[in-house]
């Protein structure tokens, strides 16, 4: 019924309001929502990798060794290989 009701406010609002970016987005996201209704094991946001990737993201601009494709790939390699340990309770360090 909320899907029906989704496809009549669209046909109706204004693509570029606020409303018709809302209803445009949530009928893009349609299947997605399918999903998470269907298994109760997927999180319903991504708070959890937003915590893990904080510290890439606030200290970029510190880090001189990333100023190349090769730095860039050797940081990717070195945070997957950091980020996994501890999504897996495995110290990092002691992995290392």
């Amino acid at each position: 019924a909320f899907h029906e009701w989704l496809d009549k406010a669209a046909a109706r609002l204004l693509p570029n309001s606020p409303m018709g970016k809302a209803v445009s987005y949530t009928l893009k996201q349609w299947r997605y929502l399918e999903k998470y209704v269907e298994d109760g094991g997927y999180p319903i946001d991504n708070n959890q990798v937003e915590r893990e990737i904080r510290p890439v993201a606030t200290g970029r601009k510190a880090w001189l060794f990333a100023d190349t494709q090769s730095g860039a790939n050797a940081s990717a390699v070195w945070f997957s290989i950091m980020l996994t340990c501890r999504a897996n309770g495995v110290e990092p360090y002691a992995y290392l």
